[in-house]
């Protein structure tokens, strides 16, 4: 792990949290993700090894609790009191990198694993009907992980990329970049579904109402420099 040589508190405080990963793992644990298999899922691109390797160092400096599951495998984590104190930091990193780190989106940074997962957990169930709703996103300009289903039963959504074999209430289909940028704020909804850029096909009632549950990213309306508010 880093080490400064330096008793500021400030580089104490980056030799736990300046590691590669670990910031979004904090994310992560902050957000609600609780699971090794989960934080896979929302850290696509993180080798099961450093995962591991990270949340042992967390947990050994105080920030991390482990915990085994009851009645199940395996373990879930959560953050102690000492690591529930860096959720205003976090914060403020993502406010600062929506408004000052995100001029320019490159290919390689379009992660659809991350988006799915940020949409599935911040699907307003309250706004969808009663009963069992499947949604599903396709990605026409993916060849890997095109299609992405979403199964709602109340407040409970699963996040399926294999056909469940349930009846689609709901198709959007997009390209990844414009769906990111409507998630992120950098592009209105009602724009993208007016020009087709996104196209919504199924029920009338889901469909006239996604603005109310398909809820953005929550720093989508942090002001950027050169961009309108409002």
């Amino acid at each position: 792990m880093v080490a400064y040589g330096q008793f500021c508190p400030v580089s104490k405080a980056a030799e736990v949290v300046g590691d590669r990963w670990t910031i979004l793992i904090l994310r992560e644990l902050m957000l609600g993700t609780h699971r090794f298999n989960d934080f896979q899922r929302a850290l696509s691109r993180i080798s099961p090894t450093i995962l591991t390797k990270r949340l042992k160092y967390l947990e050994a400096c105080g920030v991390v609790r482990r915990r085994r599951v009851s009645g199940q495998r395996g373990f879930d984590y959560h953050l102690t009191a000492s690591g529930k104190e860096l959720e205003p930091l976090i914060e403020t990193l993502a406010v600062w990198g929506m408004r000052w780190a995100r001029d320019q989106m490159s290919d390689d940074e379009l992660d659809v694993e991350l988006l799915m997962w940020d949409i599935h957990r911040n699907i307003d169930t309250d706004r969808l009907p009663d009963g069992e709703t499947v949604l599903c996103f396709t990605f026409q300009d993916l060849d890997k992980y095109k299609s992405w289903w979403l199964v709602i039963e109340g407040t409970e959504v699963d996040l399926c990329t294999e056909d469940p074999g349930k009846d689609v209430d709901l198709y959007v289909t997009s390209e990844l970049r414009t769906l990111i940028e409507v998630w992120q704020g950098d592009a209105p909804l009602g724009p993208a579904l007016d020009d087709e850029r996104i196209t919504v096909i199924g029920d009338s009632r889901i469909r006239r109402d996604m603005p109310g549950w398909f809820k953005l990213c929550a720093f989508a309306d942090v002001p950027r420099p050169g961009r309108a508010v409002g």
